[in-house]
């Protein structure tokens, strides 16, 4: 691992994040110009490669990933096809989709055969504010120890998503205890028992999906509360976003608004997979889940150490009013909005950018315009299309974002 303390002062190019966008981006980077090596570094607060996604499909128990086998972070598509030889009982159907422990194993054989272990500083970026130097632009980055980098140019490789909470719970009192109602990136069924509780599960995407799954498994009783009908779609974008087929009507789309509304309609909120969906049918069955279809929680109450909950589907209401609920489990995705960056506050002052319902409006390249900092993930979703914030966005915006780095090989530090 680099020590943070042993950062240089100035770099050519800081990668902040380190999930899978971030190390798509450096295989893609090596590739193509392999004296870039010494020339970045990687900033994330877990000093590991992908220590929050992978944190992630274990808290939840996700057994395979939704995107097909020819997507990851090595540049050739086939290496995982390649790599899963011996494991073929690890791709699951229909298109063999890469169990969890698959994926995790390949994404450390990347990063053993691009020599990339020990590449992530271990350290939180809480400052991000554009210099001049020497008549040059530059970016001065603070960490919370108090330390300082200067970098020709930046990647913010961040999820950046922040969890989106409905109106009735930020009217609650906080009278109950925090882990019986809380977003379900605070949830870790690993560390839970749930033997006899009542579970409220409030979304309908393959999180509450999972979730459910999971807490079942250990015993609890689960309700899925959604305010639309469940449906399956075995992606989260239609295939055809992973190609030509859409992409190419999209990038012709001059209207920014225009395709802020495709991208919506693509993704269309939360979905389950046929497979977890034909799963919690047979839970359904079995009496341990009900399904709370176009419905909403109107109000909750904390009394006697339980939910009472009030919703406003009236044969639901009936049925719910009166039952005490042990956890409320908020799988309702999360809202991304590059305003409310605190990161980005010197940016935006220095320079100002459109954006579209809180997208910014970013150059071919993914550039902020006006300076070095580039965007890779669901903020670079006007310019890479619906699935930016997948595995396929992130080739997607190595597409872009890499040519724009390699162009410039002049180092100006």
């Amino acid at each position: 691992m680099v020590n943070a303390a042993a950062l240089p002062k100035t770099i050519d190019l800081a990668i902040v994040g380190a999930g899978p966008q971030a190390l798509t981006l450096v295989t893609h980077l090596l590739q193509k110009k392999k004296s870039m090596r010494n020339r970045f570094v990687v900033i994330d607060p877990s000093g590991q490669w992908l220590q929050q996604w992978q944190h992630q499909f274990s808290a939840y128990e996700i057994p395979h990933l939704r995107s097909p086998i020819v997507h990851h972070p090595d540049p050739n598509p086939y290496a995982l096809r390649a790599f899963a030889e011996s494991r073929a009982d690890e791709l699951f159907p229909p298109y063999d989709l890469p169990g969890t422990q698959l994926f995790h194993d390949f994404c450390q054989e990347i990063i053993r055969r691009w020599q990339l272990q020990g590449r992530v500083v271990p350290a939180q970026v809480n400052g991000l504010e554009p210099v001049r130097e020497r008549g040059r632009q530059r970016f001065r980055l603070t960490f919370t120890n108090g330390q300082v980098l200067t970098a020709r140019r930046i990647v913010l490789a961040i999820a950046g998503g922040v969890p989106h909470v409905p109106d009735w719970v930020n009217a609650l009192p906080q009278n109950y205890p925090p882990e019986r109602l809380c977003h379900s990136h605070q949830v870790d069924l690993r560390r839970l028992q749930l033997a006899g509780e009542q579970i409220l599960i409030v979304g309908s995407g393959l999180t509450a999906g999972h979730l459910a799954v999971g807490a079942i498994a250990r015993g609890a009783q689960v309700m899925m509360m959604a305010r639309r009908t469940f449906y399956e779609k075995l992606f989260d974008a239609e295939p055809g976003w992973l190609g030509p087929k859409y992409l190419k009507g999209f990038h012709a789309e001059p209207s920014w608004e225009n395709r802020w509304q495709m991208i919506r309609d693509a993704r269309n909120g939360g979905s389950l997979t046929p497979a977890v969906l034909t799963k919690l049918r047979r839970l359904e069955r079995s009496g341990k889940l009900s399904f709370y279809e176009q419905c909403e929680v109107q109000s909750a109450t904390w009394q006697d150490n339980t939910w009472q909950v009030s919703c406003n589907h009236p044969e639901a209401h009936h049925c719910i009013t009166h039952l005490p609920i042990d956890r409320i489990w908020l799988a309702t995705g999360s809202t991304l909005d590059v305003n409310q960056w605190p990161l980005l506050s010197a940016v935006r002052e220095q320079y100002p950018l459109a954006d579209v319902e809180g997208l910014p409006i970013l150059d071919k390249h993914l550039r902020w315009p006006g300076c070095n900092l580039f965007i890779m993930g669901g903020a670079a979703a006007l310019q890479v299309g619906p699935v930016a914030r997948n595995l396929f966005g992130g080739k997607l915006a190595c597409d872009r974002i890499v040519p724009a780095l390699i162009k410039e090989t002049q180092m100006h530090l």
